[in-house]
């Protein structure tokens, strides 16, 4: 997926979110509730959060510069890590820290059916967002489980927005929940039990994003399979074996690759530039993303390839 990719899912996550969060503390205002507040916390910072992923998309396309050789790709990387933080201190801490105060000292609900009313909306809006999240991914999750695609994907913002739109709709149905509960009941500590469970939710996915985005931001390599079709093409011509390759990801679209390949002793200098060009080539026809690609000829000394 282009420097582009993802942008029609987070500009549908961005409004959705950015006219949820206005009700939902509206609502808030009206009603008490501290799940409705929790939820008002949670929708401004996804809000934030999608100005941060475009963000990133925008900076990502800077050319290269002397001091940045290899270019900004990663600013992807690096602004989906900080979304990771902000939905866990932003969304998470505060609900938590807002669920318990309202066990311990909990507080009569007014207005609630502005509560549900507001929330059966919120919940409709989300549904659009994930839908169109799911949609702009299917494309490239291919024949991966959803959880696969999250956890293999090398463009950030689409599984930033998947799980964000996710936690969002059982946010909506939690505070719901705490609301109906306590309505039904007469006791508000239900409002106050359905924001902790929020807080706890948003934690969740709050790590396994920190965790994902960390490991792409560090550097991560291309797959198995993508490695097996870089050799299989290296290998295709008078490349008599690849000694040892590296490869890693300098930003979604961009995979920079590097390997030392055994030539045939018999090659002319000539020969071996000629055969490099055309490894080039053809790996690049496979997997266009390997747009920087670093061949060392050496003859073979019965060392093993070692991915």
């Amino acid at each position: 997926m282009s420097a582009s990719g993802g942008t029609k899912a987070i500009l549908a996550a961005l409004t959705a979110n950015a006219g949820i969060a206005v009700a939902k503390f509206t609502g808030f205002l009206f009603t008490g509730s501290s799940s409705m507040l929790a939820e008002s916390v949670h929708s401004l910072a996804d809000t934030s959060n999608q100005g941060l992923l475009l963000l990133g998309q925008k900076t990502a396309q800077r050319k290269p510069t002397e001091e940045h050789p290899f270019g900004y790709g990663r600013d992807r990387y690096f602004y989906s890590f900080v979304v990771a933080l902000l939905l866990f201190s932003l969304g998470s801490v505060f609900a938590l820290y807002e669920g318990i105060h309202k066990v311990q000292h909990p507080e009569p609900l007014t207005y609630a059916w502005v509560a549900v009313l507001i929330l059966l909306v919120a919940i409709g809006l989300e549904t659009y967002s994930f839908a169109t999240a799911i949609k702009e991914s299917r494309e490239l999750k291919g024949g991966l489980s959803w959880w696969q695609f999250v956890r293999q994907a090398k463009t950030p913002e689409l599984p930033v927005v998947l799980l964000e739109d996710l936690g969002a709709l059982v946010g909506l149905v939690l505070a719901l929940c705490g609301v109906g509960l306590t309505v039904l009941t007469g006791n508000p500590v239900w409002d106050g039990i359905g924001t902790t469970c929020i807080g706890v939710l948003l934690g969740v996915i709050a790590i396994v994003l920190i965790i994902e985005t960390k490991s792409l931001l560090i550097g991560e390599g291309a797959s198995r399979d993508v490695l097996t079709e870089i050799v299989g093409e290296l290998e295709r011509g008078n490349v008599e074996k690849v000694i040892h390759i590296r490869t890693q990801y300098l930003g979604p679209d961009e995979l920079l690759v590097a390997a030392k390949i055994g030539m045939t002793p018999s090659m002319s200098i000539s020969e071996v530039a000629d055969e490099i060009d055309d490894a080039e080539v053809r790996i690049r026809a496979k997997v266009p993303a390997a747009r920087l690609i670093y061949l060392e000829p050496d003859l073979e000394r019965g060392r093993s390839l070692t991915p």
